[in-house]
């Protein structure tokens, strides 16, 4: 044995000994001894593993949990916690995780609201992939090379250095990780012009449960549609997305008019949806629902449409005054920049330079819970009535309505796992914060939101109720510990994927058989196909 070798076999017995609970035929002591054994002697895996003794440990466990739901005294916490260097360090723990029946949880920048990412019920493995963030831009050829562990900001701060008439389809929280992000779908403001984050993928390099890498090629493209839009995480891990960039004009314009509905904002916000998925697809007018407060000291309902225009004032306003006159936009409420000026201002640092796109710890931690509906119908006015009733009986609730139409409408349900495109006019977001934790105030806030949610069946998809993936919610259901039916996991599969779920099934069913990648809400494995 090299001197390299025995280092990280001694780097390994360290971590054992910061674990006084590990006997000599434990399953943790199994793991370490596995990792050792397939570690790259050149670069050892030791380094990168952290037991809960560790004194590193917990900040590095919290470092990117943005639901702090899920930071209480008695949530299932990691065995371990693995942070990649390479891709060997991802491959090493799969095969080792598997070897000693640990699942595994891959996070991102961890903002999967039900904390999926780095929480489970069962002895688990967390594989943080936060290092692994080089990203490669080809402005020639409008592509780039994203490393799973980068985040949305990252990735449009290195597309700005290039180019100012280039962009990407993404979000406006720059702290989000790109795999999740493209792995559920992923959209932002520029949906209705070019639709998903998922749409623009054309490779991929991942884990499989074997530990090994492949690429579009040698994955086919079954599981390489698969995990467009189908949770890769029920598939392996990803390494690297390729993804094409989208032209964007070098001015682009903002807006985001508000309204009480003291001063018209519920039949504002009533107009709002016959017109919203059937405009110019350069415009995108989300809206947004929330409490503020009144000159008298109480509290009232805000309605603003937080809004981007891919052009100048000059065009937007014509086509304002023709679609949506009762708005009454002027041009002093529209402001003109560039598309990632347009990003950093919308995703809430407007007075920033855009190096805060790469800070990955600035965006505000909070304690919510979030549900989604999407909408094929107008929405009766008394119906928003009904909720502002119900939004006064809480403290920070929050509704975001993101419109539809425009190439939504053109890409077929089974492009992508992701079905929600043609006939939908908008998806609701439902969201309820609160500041004080605690088993009491997270009861009684999620008590309201499921409340409001039923309030709002009769008004929404139907058969099935319709969720998106992103915004994941384990009230429509979970599967088994372990392996879990075929049946059992329709019922929350087909709400996420609707007739894609049979497909996504039998991908799962022929590249992880074992069902090691697994979770509440993993595709599962079938024998019989």
């Amino acid at each position: 044995m090299g001197s390299s070798s025995t280092s990280a076999v001694l780097s390994l017995l360290s971590i054992l000994l910061l674990v006084p609970w590990v006997t000599s035929t434990s399953v943790e002591e199994s793991f370490l001894q596995c990792l050792s054994l397939h570690s790259d002697p050149s670069s050892p895996i030791s380094a990168v593993v952290y037991s809960p003794n560790n004194s590193s440990y917990l900040s590095i466990y919290r470092s990117s949990i943005q639901n702090l739901r899920f930071l209480q005294s008695d949530t299932p916490k990691p065995l371990f916690i693995i942070t990649p260097l390479n891709e060997s360090h991802v491959q090493t723990a799969v095969i080792c995780a598997k070897e000693n029946g640990l699942e595994i949880r891959t996070r991102g920048g961890g903002h999967d609201y039900e904390g999926r990412s780095y929480v489970a019920e069962v002895p688990f493995v967390i594989v943080d992939m936060s290092n692994l963030k080089t990203i490669t831009v080809d402005i020639e050829n409008n592509s780039a090379w994203v490393q799973a562990g980068a985040t949305l900001g990252e990735l449009y701060y290195r597309i700005a250095e290039k180019s100012n008439v280039h962009g990407f389809p993404g979000g406006v929280c720059h702290t989000v990780g790109v795999s999740g992000f493209l792995s559920g779908g992923g959209y932002g403001y520029m949906l209705r012009k070019y639709g998903l984050g998922a749409d623009h993928v054309i490779d991929a390099h991942m884990v499989n449960a074997n530990g090994k890498i492949l690429n579009r090629e040698t994955m086919g493209e079954d599981l390489f549609w698969a995990i467009r839009g189908g949770g890769a995480a029920s598939f392996g891990i990803i390494l690297w997305w390729k993804v094409n960039l989208v032209p964007v004009p070098p001015v682009v314009t903002v807006f985001n008019p508000s309204k009480t509905i003291e001063e018209g904002g519920t039949k504002l916000v009533h107009r709002w949806q016959y017109i919203v998925d059937k405009v110019d697809e350069d415009l995108f007018m989300r809206a947004n629902l929330e409490l503020t407060n009144t000159s008298s000291g109480g509290k009232t309902i805000k309605v603003s449409f937080s809004s981007l225009y891919l052009g100048t004032i000059d065009k937007l306003l014509p086509l304002m005054n023709k679609s949506f006159p009762e708005l009454g936009l002027q041009r002093e409420d529209c402001t003109e920049m560039s598309w990632i000026d347009a990003i950093k201002n919308i995703g809430g640092f407007p007075n920033n330079t855009i190096d805060v796109l790469l800070n990955r710890t600035l965006q505000d931690k909070r304690t919510y819970k979030v549900k989604s509906d999407y909408v094929k119908e107008p929405i009766p006015e008394f119906v928003f009535e009904g909720i502002w009733k119900r939004f006064l009986q809480i403290e920070i609730p929050v509704m975001r309505l993101t419109p539809y139409g425009g190439r939504m409408s053109e890409i077929s349900e089974s492009a992508i796992p992701f079905p929600h495109r043609k006939g939908n006019i908008f998806k609701i977001q439902y969201i309820v914060n609160w500041r004080q934790n605690g088993t009491q105030e997270i009861k009684r806030h999620i008590n309201w939101i499921r409340k409001l949610h039923k309030y709002m069946t009769p008004y929404v998809s139907k058969s099935p109720r319709e969720a998106y993936l992103n915004y994941r919610d384990l009230d429509i259901g979970t599967n088994n510990k372990g392996n879990t039916s075929y049946s059992q996991a329709s019922i929350w599969g087909r709400k996420y994927f609707k007739n894609n779920f049979d497909r996504l099934v039998y991908v799962k069913s022929k590249v992880d058989p074992g069902n090691f990648f697994r979770n509440e809400q993993s595709i599962p494995a079938v024998t019989a196909w």
